[in-house]
């Protein structure tokens, strides 16, 4: 999709929409929490800025002649990668701990609102046909040029990821313990990103990994939500 002289991709499309409706989710989860909204919108946007900026100065980092010569071009390269996550985690860490911010009552309100961009990104990568799944017979099957037809994943993710949405908000509003709405997400989320990675075109064919990188994430995230649950299991 071309804007001028800016090529903004469908997916980035529907990155950015679903961005938007995540941020102003958190104004309604925020109250839910029991944090101020306003409070919960500063730290939502500066979670987006220091993942745009640390992948960006990764980005640099990884090849600083390439920046020099093209940096518009470099600066366009998709490039959160799980390194990048990492440092954002942190990063946001410090900030929560800077603002007094009270972190298992943030990772719940926020907790909603990343299955809400979650279904965006699913969507995205299906209208642009990237992240297919695996080649089926199944009758809802959608056609992908030189595989045939392929396991819809991405409406598969969009799917769970709404029915969490939903099933997140429900438990927000009963006012639960902290840290207990976080947990579920991570086992619950974690738990659809490995299934669905099944059906999914490997991440590095011919690999001899055990697992694709995402499904160590997903587990590493069933085991943080786990032992949240285990420690924050009673309701208040």
């Amino acid at each position: 999709m071309g804007l001028g002289p800016l090529w903004v991709s469908v997916y980035g499309v529907f990155a950015a929409a679903g961005l938007i409706a995540a941020l102003l989710l958190s104004q309604r989860t925020a109250r839910f929490a029991g944090l101020v909204a306003q409070q919960l919108w500063d730290a939502s946007l500066f979670a987006v800025v220091a993942a745009f900026v640390i992948s960006r100065l990764l980005l640099i980092a990884r090849d600083p002649e390439a920046f020099l010569s093209v940096p518009f071009k470099v600066l366009a390269l998709p490039s959160f990668t799980y390194g990048g996550m990492a440092l954002t985690a942190l990063a946001v860490a410090a900030y929560l701990m800077w603002k007094r911010l009270p972190v298992l009552a943030v990772l719940d309100a926020w907790a909603p609102c990343a299955a809400l961009l979650a279904a965006a990104l699913s969507l995205g990568h299906f209208f642009e046909g990237t992240d297919a799944g695996m080649p089926t017979r199944l009758p809802w099957g959608m056609p992908m040029p030189g595989m045939g037809r392929v396991q819809p994943v991405q409406i598969y993710a969009a799917a769970a990821s709404l029915v969490l949405l939903a099933v997140l908000l429900r438990m927000l509003q009963r006012r639960l313990r902290a840290g207990v709405v976080a947990g579920v997400a991570l086992v619950a989320g974690g738990a659809v990103t490995f299934l669905l990675d099944m059906v999914m075109q490997p991440a590095e064919s011919g690999s001899g990994a055990w697992l694709d990188p995402a499904q160590w994430i997903a587990l590493g995230a069933m085991v943080v939500g786990t032992l949240m649950l285990t420690f924050l299991k009673e309701f208040v």
